[in-house]
């Protein structure tokens, strides 16, 4: 029962309130606030809400040390008449002193002893059952209880409000009971207390004022940096995004942290450009050549193919060799391009890789008969993986070996099963690479100055996409190269572990 009356109040207030909010938030989104002025606008809520409280507080300490102080009176007075009864003919001088002929209280001070302003009091003896003293100036007849102490607020004639505490003290001498009964009138000690919260309010409203307006300065220098970082990126462009960087030097806060992140994605940013138009260059630069060359002997066949047949063949054969070329380079550039969209997929499932490096040994020996082709390890071991694509990075490796040796050098291929992860090594004894081209051997269109010199074909691509390949499976590549000497390319797909 308790869970739906919550549920139901939560459902109630989602009701109500969600709307409000939603209607405060359309109301105030037709202004558009400075962070400035939504700061300022934060303090002086805080402030305003802050002096209140404080006012309050002020106000209730206050009273709270008048009451402490009328009770120490009251004491006082208990102290003195009780010093007095021990007198009869004293106490009765008083109190005959302190009323008139027909019982009427006056409230002289010259005639009552006991008088302290804003304090009344009557005493009766309760063992005699007679009222010894009373100088009570009005009887309220509506009274209320705080703190178990009755007040009450009224007006007596043409008199300003009161504020009247009403308070009971007993006592016992020589075995007689007395009751006294205390009046408190706080109204001058509300008058007082009056005008103090004027001046402090007024006092608190100068400083608000100044806490807003030193405020709004420090705000602005705070803000300073933002400002000059909104004007260093509105002046950015593609011309200057290598040279224009947010300062950060003077700044200890927040904002020091937001620049550098900031600078650290210009960075990349530049990188990433930078690096396209590279890659825009280097591939124009690939397809340039192929393209010179079909257009060379288009132009060759113009001339003289249809007469000479000799000239007619070679420039067939150069056609159909540049334009596989520039097929090959097109579908490498495609891959890339899907996988920097992020729109390259890898169908996955399981297979014996085993079985595809044994494919691809017999076809490296029936195509490249002048190199020693050997596999001495191929061992059974199961990849979770896009087959094919696994296929072409591999192939990849298995044909730079090829390139970069010479006829006679030997090239090993080995599949190994340790552990349950695939390791694949494709070792050659051709060429080599010094450490500048091992640093660099995956940039896309990286190639060797060496390979240049040999005048070997190729578009610096193929290491890139294979590369590109293994990380999709959370694989590794760990080249060993000496130049001169060889290369080693060990490639680990990691076992699946569910």
């Amino acid at each position: 029962m308790k869970n739906r009356l919550v549920e139901a109040i939560r459902q109630l207030l989602i009701k109500i309130i969600l709307p409000l909010r939603k209607k405060k938030e359309t109301f105030l989104g037709q202004f558009r606030f400075s962070i400035e002025f939504r700061i300022s606008l934060q303090y002086l809520k805080l402030l305003l809400i802050n002096g209140v409280i404080f006012m309050a507080a002020i106000s209730l300490l206050y009273y709270l040390a008048e009451w402490r102080n009328c009770e120490n009176k009251a004491q006082t007075i208990i102290n003195q008449f009780m010093s007095n009864v021990e007198e009869e003919e004293t106490l009765y001088n008083i109190y005959q002193s302190s009323t008139s002929g027909n019982g009427e209280i006056r409230h002289s001070q010259s005639i009552n002893p006991y008088y302290i302003e804003g304090i009344s009091f009557k005493v009766y003896n309760l063992t005699t059952n007679k009222e010894l003293y009373n100088d009570i100036s009005y009887d309220i007849s509506e009274k209320k209880m705080i703190l178990n102490k009755v007040y009450s607020e009224d007006k007596v004639g043409d008199e300003p409000m009161k504020l009247i505490i009403y308070e009971e003290k007993e006592t016992v001498n020589n075995n007689e009971t007395y009751i006294f009964h205390f009046q408190y009138d706080f109204a001058q000690a509300s008058s007082k207390l009056y005008w103090l919260i004027i001046n402090v309010s007024i006092v608190y409203l100068v400083l608000v004022y100044i806490i807003i307006h030193r405020g709004k300065k420090s705000d602005r220098k705070l803000f300073q940096p933002i400002y000059e970082m909104s004007a260093t990126a509105n002046k950015l462009t593609v011309n200057n995004l290598n040279s224009e960087r947010l300062n950060v030097e003077g700044t200890k806060n927040e904002l020091k942290d937001l620049a550098m992140v900031i600078n650290a994605m210009l960075d990349r940013i530049e990188t990433s450009y930078e690096s396209q138009k590279q890659f825009v260059s280097d591939a124009s630069h690939e397809l340039r050549t192929p393209i010179a060359v079909v257009q060379g002997y288009a132009n060759l066949l113009n001339r003289w193919g249809t007469k000479d047949e000799d000239v007619l063949m070679e420039s067939i054969e150069a056609i159909s060799k540049e334009a596989k070329s520039m097929q090959d380079l097109v579908e490498k550039l495609l891959f890339l391009s899907r996988h920097d969209k992020k729109t390259l997929k890898l169908v996955k499932k399981r297979f014996n890789m085993c079985t595809v490096v044994e494919d691809m040994v017999k076809e490296t020996r029936l195509v490249t008969t002048n190199r020693h082709i050997e596999s001495p390890i191929l061992e059974n071991v199961i990849v979770y993986g896009d087959k094919q694509a696994l296929k072409q990075a591999i192939r990849v490796f298995i044909d730079n070996a090829v390139k970069y040796t010479k006829e006679g050098d030997t090239i090993t291929i080995t599949c190994e099963n340790k552990s349950g992860d695939c390791v694949i090594t494709v070792q050659d004894t051709g060429i080599g690479m010094t450490r500048k081209d091992v640093d660099n051997i995956f940039k896309r269109f990286y190639r060797s100055e060496h390979v240049r010199n040999e005048k070997i074909s190729g578009h610096g691509l193929g290491l890139s996409i294979a590369k590109l390949i293994i990380m999709g499976h959370t694989g590794k590549i760990k080249i060993r190269s000496q130049f001169t000497k060889g290369t080693t390319f060990t490639i680990t797909l990691p076992r699946r572990r569910h």
